[in-house]
């Protein structure tokens, strides 16, 4: 019974130092691998996808077969021109006969009766004249036209009319202006007008239009024959008395 025991603990204590042997072989072995740790899963780790690797843009591969046409600036038109229409002139006023230009585009008013008031006077220069003056009482601009028709008392036809007196325009009489024109008288009381059908005169009889008359007083002692005659209206007095 003794030896039976030996004989069993003897393999038991040989496999023990084989064990021994073989735990310190691997230990000191430098060639083993290592025993892989442990790893934990990443919080930001999602399913299907691995959290470290980074995102890379894919570019697609140019096709060689495909022509692509260089980028050409759009060619500007240039407006097309609009042609303006054609203004007619404004159809200018024509002065009445023996009337100069009218310089504005308004229509012609004539001066008439109502409108002025008409004063015969004598002068000292020249001799054997009389000076017509109207004046615009009114409240509206008149236009003294061409000459006026003038005769003396009872006769029937205007005297002459001073051709070489008309003037480069019609003279625009606003409220208050004037305009003057002058009588030739040809003769003198004892004169020789006297010879010529000439005879003294009471009135004057101014025709400012063909409608619109005006009789004023002529000067005491004024004497005429058939020579008279009549200026166009003029803008000054000096201007009228020099024909």
């Amino acid at each position: 019974m003794h030896l039976s025991v030996r004989t069993l603990a003897l393999p038991a204590a040989a496999l023990a130092a084989a064990l021994s042997l073989t735990a310190c072989q691997s230990s000191s072995d430098p060639d083993a691998a290592p025993a892989p740790a442990p790893t934990s899963a990443s919080p930001r780790q999602t399913t299907g996808t691995d959290p470290t690797a980074e995102a890379t843009p894919t570019t697609a591969a140019p096709d060689p077969t495909r022509t692509t046409a260089p980028a050409t600036a759009p060619t500007k038109t240039p407006p097309k021109k609009t042609a303006r229409p054609t203004q007619a002139p404004a159809p200018s006023s024509t002065p009445a006969d023996g009337a100069g230009g009218d310089d504005d585009a308004r229509p012609l008013r004539p001066c008439t009766a109502q409108d002025v008031k008409v004063v015969a006077s004598k002068v000292s220069r020249p001799i054997n004249h009389l000076a017509l003056t109207i004046t615009n009482t009114g409240g509206r601009t008149c236009d003294a036209l061409g000459a006026p028709l003038v005769g003396f008392d009872h006769s029937q036809a205007p005297i002459r009319i001073m051709e070489e007196s008309k003037p480069q325009a019609v003279v625009t009489l606003a409220p208050g202006e004037s305009a003057y024109a002058s009588v030739l008288l040809t003769g003198e009381p004892g004169g020789p007008g006297e010879d010529t059908h000439g005879m003294t005169v009471r009135t004057v009889k101014v025709n400012l239009t063909a409608d619109s008359m005006k009789t004023v007083p002529a000067p005491e002692g004024t004497f005429v024959d058939d020579g008279a005659a009549v200026s166009y209206w003029q803008r000054e007095l000096e201007d009228a008395l020099q024909f």
